[in-house]
């Protein structure tokens, strides 16, 4: 139960400004909560129905680590478990080389093709081939389940909801939000594996059970902590050097872990407060979510304010011109 009780405060906003005046602006919805269960910070509607998309891969890669299938497997391979990665050469050898391992072509993986996101790594690859499920953004997700459906005598379907792999991690994410998961609204995501809805309180309630170990038995506590080094020390594997996710986890010092979803959807784990944060923009952008994330951390004390600021402003690309001229800024406004 929450013991949140006061009306939630107004939805966060970003705006986006060129020259100094806002131009467009987004609404947006954050949501703090503790281990216990407590709902701590809102701002926008807790109750807000919708899904997390990717962030919910460290979830799903309980799946991959307590099967057995991550013995033998280093920490970056856990970590593009969980990744929504970009398809930079570095992050297509480890799919290819998982593969490999698995003992399994690429036209198992259920993801459809897709090309690199980089511009240069899509060049690359349009003239050595074209499309490959390999480039898709959640094929590490993909190898750790062909990894778990082995490890459960079940190597085919793990895009289906009956699947072992996937009922898996549906139980042990049933135990972190507190109630039964598999009676979630349910739809499918864009890499055709099943997505879950929840609301944003749900999301941030497990995060936070999550990043303080808040589970019945040693054993899943030992996966969980070894899926949070993982994302801890291999922030790039998430999604790409350089990127939003990598510096977040830079400025923090690892104290703050997080993983990015579609449509504008960030997910944070803070494990030595035990907190979850759940992140919205409620159109779906993707620009001024990172900023929005970023302000919630100075709002907690997470960060002092200056380096809240330059860290809000770091995540966020700028509004450039043809000519790649700086011309205008994404920010969120502070936060009641």
């Amino acid at each position: 139960m929450t013991s949140f009780s006061s009306p939630p405060a107004p939805s966060a906003r970003i705006e986006v400004r060129r020259g100094g005046v806002t131009e467009s602006a987004h609404q947006g919805t954050a949501v703090v909560a503790d281990a216990t269960g407590r709902l701590l910070h809102a701002w926008g509607d807790p109750g807000l129905l919708t899904f997390p998309r990717s962030s919910l891969k460290p979830f799903q890669a309980l799946s991959l680590v307590e099967s057995g299938a991550a013995d033998g497997l280093d920490s970056a391979h856990l970590a593009l478990a969980c990744a929504s990665h970009r398809a930079e050469p570095f992050q297509v050898a480890m799919v290819e080389r998982w593969l490999h391992r698995l003992g399994r072509p690429e036209s198992v993986l259920v993801c459809g093709p897709a090309f690199p996101m980089d511009e240069g790594d899509l060049v690359d690859a349009a003239r050595t081939g074209g499309k490959r499920r390999v480039f898709h953004n959640c094929s590490g997700k993909h190898c750790g389940f062909l990894a778990a459906g082995a490890a459960f005598g079940q190597p085919e379907g793990y895009e289906r909801p009956d699947h072992p792999a996937q009922r898996h991690w549906l139980a042990a994410f049933s135990d972190l939000i507190g109630h039964d998961a598999t009676a979630l609204p349910r739809g499918t995501d864009g890499c055709g594996l099943p997505a879950l809805a929840m609301t944003m309180t749900d999301a941030a309630r497990a995060a936070a059970r999550y990043a303080a170990l808040a589970v019945p038995d040693a054993r899943r506590e030992a996966a969980i902590r070894r899926l949070l080094a993982a994302l801890r020390e291999h922030p790039a594997h998430l999604s790409g050097r350089g990127r939003p996710t990598e510096r977040i986890v830079a400025a923090t010092e690892g104290r703050v872990l997080l993983k990015e979803g579609a449509e504008g959807f960030v997910l944070g784990f803070v494990p030595e407060r035990g907190l979850g944060i759940a992140v919205k923009i409620t159109d779906g952008a993707t620009r001024g979510k990172m900023a929005l994330f970023a302000t919630v951390l100075g709002r907690l004390g997470l960060l002092p304010a200056d380096r809240t600021a330059e860290l809000a402003r770091a995540v966020e690309a700028p509004v450039l011109d043809s000519n790649n001229r700086v011309v205008g800024e994404v920010a969120a406004l502070p936060l009641a």
